[in-house]
Order: C-alpha cells, then structure tokens, then sequence
C-alpha cells in the first residue's frame, strides 16, 4: 500500500464520522448557518434594504426577503461588475462562475472567499466518504483525470471569471496534483476534439484509477480511447475502480459507460452548480444523496406547484415531506438570498436528509449538460423564421440520445405553414442561432460532442390531430415547447408515422 491511500483511511474515517454526525444535527446546523448568514449580511447594501437588521427568525426573512431568480438578482450583480463593495455580501466576489442565462443571455454567479470551500470541501468529503465505507482507498495512488472546461479565467469587472469547473481547477489539492490528469496546458485548449486527443495521449497509457466528469463527456473520452485502443476501458485501466458523474441525469448513460468499460465500477454522484454543491452521494448502499446541511448554504423549500405564486408557501428542514417535489431555493455565503435556481427535488428521506433532482421548475432540455431553456429555442426559431419569411404553427424540441455509435442531437418536431426552401439551411440557421444564445449548447457542438440539430416536419393541423388523439385538445393544455425526454416526442413519432401509413395506403 502506498503512502496516499495509507494517510487517507485515518482521514476519510474522521471525515466520515464528521458527516455522520452532521446527519444528526442537519436541523439545528441549518438554524444557525440562518442566523450567521443574517449577521453577515446586515452590513451589506441588500441586507440594508430589506431590513436585515430585524430579522430574528426566519419567518422575518420570508416576510422581508421575496424569492428571486437571476433577473432580479441582476441589478445588484451590476453593481459588483462596477467595482462596488459590500453589494450583496461583504467585500467584492473572488470569483464570477459564468453559467447560461435566461433572457440576459450568460449569468455571473458569485463566488467568495467563505463560499469557495463548500465547492471544493464537499466534492473531497464525497470521496472520503466512499473510501471510510468501502474501504477502497487504493485509487488515490493511481492517476485521477478530471474532465473539465478550461481553467483560464478572464476579468469581469477585475473579478476572475469562468466555467465552475475550471475555477474549481485552481482549487485541487497540492497533494492531488501529482496525480492528476489531463496536464494544465492541456486542460486550458479550448477546441475540444484537439483537447480531447491531447487528453488521449497523456491517458492512455496510464494507471488511471478515477474518472470523473459529464457522463457524455466521459462517454465521448471512452470512445476515442476504444478508437486507439482496440480495448475495452477496463483492459486499458485495469485499476480503474471509481467512476464520478454529475451535472445531468445518470441514467441514459450508464448501460453504454458500463459497456464500454467492460465491467461495472463505483459511482459517485454529486449534486453541484454555480451557486453551491447542494449535495453528494455519501453511501453505496443508500439512495440518493445527503442535502450539504453545513456548508454555508440556508436552504428553503417551496412545493413545485406553487413556485410562480406570488406568495408561495416556503418551507425549512422542519416542514418537508418525503416523496414531495419542491423547488429549491438557496440562501448562500457568497451573497445568493431567497434564490430560485429552477430546480426540483424530492427528498427519499428525512432523517438522513437524502434527495433527488426530479427536474427543472420551467420545461427545459439538459440531457447533455446545456440548459437550453424556452426562450432560447423560441427566439432562434422565430428569428431564423422571420429571415426567411417562414410561418411556425407548432414545434417542440426532445433529445435524442445515441445508443449505438452515433452523435446524440436536438430533434425539433416543426409544423410550418410554409416550408423553407431549403429545409438543411434552415436548420443551420436556426442553430447558429441557438449556439449564439446557450454558451453551453455551443460548446457541445464545438466538442463535437452533439451533433447539429435535426428538423422533423410535422404536416399541417398534425399537431391539433396528435393532440386530440392523446385526449389533450383544447382547455388549458399545451404543446410543451421543451422536453427533457423522448415520451412525447416518441408518442408523435409514432403517431404521425401511422397516420402517413393511413395517408399512403389511401392513395
């Protein structure tokens, strides 16, 4: 046994017991993780305004402090970009985390000095975790790779800014960094397919025992390795023995990851994202994964149905239910207060506090990591479609997941009133201009990781007719114009596949 993994067992026992008592005292943690974040923020301009000073409960807080998203938030996120201290929490930021947007297009999220460890202390104690339970600390002496956006950073308003990951990239342990793969030269090259035959060559011949990323990302890296390999990943890394995913949903992934390692590997799931690691997977036994109940974030809970109300109904610790979906809302040392960050969970249990994420509070796509919201599939369609004078009836955009070799895409399902002359063009067009609006879906088609999307014209009055034979047709029922899985897009695949059969053999 190597030095690492020796030193590890005495502190991953002390963590994981630090945890386990953690789960004991989840609530009375979160009280006072409350009343300190209260304290600090008095003293800042948002506190000022909403009469922080008086707050002693957190009933005070939900009268004085209304739920927010970014748009709200952005006024005072401006204000930081200016140069201005003490704005939403004391001092100025040490970081931006810049994410996709809404209607302002790219988000900056701040980072402070208090809130950075809760991103970096709470991937470690995942990790630590999984070592006290199992005893499997001998990955720590092999190669770890991190598969990770660049970690260089430009200057928004003299604060570092960029992709979490690659912020978080500064932050790896000193003693991880021996271990650690792909190179910093090759980490910060932009272009993936070139990053990603750099991170081939530096790899693949190495003993990697940890592999961590976005599960199409790792997928993608996998390929390429079998590509050069001619090997199955558990042949080529005979020690590899801890797989760690998040970011999007597992499932899709995982029969073609296990595939192509050739046998089955520990996971480790976390829960993170630019406002705070919300939580981690801190048992192979257990479902789900443990909420971060002391690590700087208050945590608030509305029920999913309510969360566009004007006075939706907010919930602590105390309060929820499991089996319940309730939007998360984030309260955070770095300046975050009554935050709505779109999405939903559902707790397994309440004592531990162990939860899933069962979506998003608006309809969206992510199943690869880019976020794409309404808006932004609206606005490059009818602006492409306003170009080429072309009238949209209907559409709505699902995934398609590739099983077998092929490159996973946007399938938007169009009824035109008019078709385009040249229907690929369009596509492009309508592309080019979601790229430009979603950094993330940009990213995917520049790594060659999704392919373009792909239009599937639906032919007229299709969509009244599908909707009226799903028993959907009129009311308050609506197309949805994203979804984050194939069930209605496979439904009206498969329905207007029958009806063209109808329509043929009429004829």
């Amino acid at each position: 046994m190597k030095i690492k993994s020796i030193l590890a067992k005495p502190f991953a026992s002390y963590i994981y017991k630090q945890i386990k008592k953690g789960i004991e005292t989840a609530f009375d943690d979160q009280q006072a993780t409350f009343l300190q974040l209260v304290k600090v923020g008095a003293k800042t301009e948002f506190g000022k305004e909403h009469g922080f000073a008086d707050i002693k409960t957190f009933e005070d807080f939900a009268k004085q402090v209304p739920i927010r998203d970014y748009e709200e938030f952005k006024p005072y996120i401006e204000r930081i970009k200016e140069g201005k201290h003490n704005v939403l929490w004391k001092g100025q930021p040490i970081y931006f985390a810049k994410t996709s947007g809404t209607t302002s297009g790219v988000k900056y999220i701040p980072i402070s000095k208090d809130s950075i460890p809760n991103h970096i202390n709470s991937a470690r104690n995942a990790l630590l975790c999984y070592m006290a339970e199992t005893g499997n600390t001998e990955f720590a002496n092999g190669k770890l790779i991190f598969l990770s956006g660049s970690p260089e950073l430009e200057r928004i308003g003299g604060i570092p800014t960029g992709r979490l990951s690659g912020i978080v990239n500064h932050h790896v342990p000193r003693y991880l960094r021996a271990n650690q793969l792909p190179s910093y030269e090759t980490n910060c090259i932009e272009e993936w397919e070139e990053k990603l035959d750099k991170i081939v060559a530096e790899t693949i011949g190495q003993d990697m025992t940890l592999i961590s990323g976005i599960p199409p990302w790792v997928q993608m890296y996998f390929d390429r390795l079998q590509e050069k390999s001619g090997k199955k990943i558990g042949e080529l890394f005979p020690n590899f023995k801890v797989m760690v995913q998040g970011g999007v949903n597992f499932e899709p992934y995982k029969s073609k990851l296990f595939e192509s390692i050739g046998r089955q590997v520990d996971c480790i799931e976390f829960y993170p994202a630019s406002e705070g690691f919300f939580a981690f997977q801190d048992s192979q036994k257990e479902e789900g994964l443990l909420l971060n109940t002391n690590s700087g974030i208050f945590f608030e809970f509305v029920p999913a149905g309510e969360i566009f109300n004007d006075n939706p109904t907010r919930l602590t610790l105390k309060d929820v239910k499991v089996g319940e979906n309730y939007a998360l809302i984030v309260n955070n040392n770095a300046g975050l207060w009554g935050y709505n960050i779109g999405d939903t969970i559902k707790f397994l249990s309440v004592n531990p506090y162990r939860i899933v994420v069962t979506g998003r509070t608006k309809h969206f796509i992510s199943a690869f990591g880019e976020h794409v919201i309404g808006e932004e599939v609206e606005s490059a369609l009818l602006d492409a479609a306003k170009e080429e004078q072309i009238y949209i009836t209907e559409f709505t955009v699902a995934p398609m997941i590739a099983q077998d070799g092929g490159k996973s895409y946007h399938e938007w399902f169009i009824e035109f009133e008019n078709n385009p002359r040249d229907m690929e063009a369009f596509a492009r067009k309508v592309d080019d201009n979601l790229r430009s609006k979603n950094v993330y879906y940009d990213d995917l088609i520049n790594g060659n990781i999704l392919h373009r999307l792909n239009i599937s014209p639906i032919k007229k009055n299709g969509f009244i007719d599908y909707m009226k034979s799903v028993g959907k047709l009129g009311g308050q029922n609506k197309v949805p114009r994203l979804s984050n899985d194939r069930k209605i897009a496979n439904d009206l695949k498969t329905w207007t596949e029958a009806m063209n059969a109808v329509s043929t053999n009429k004829h």
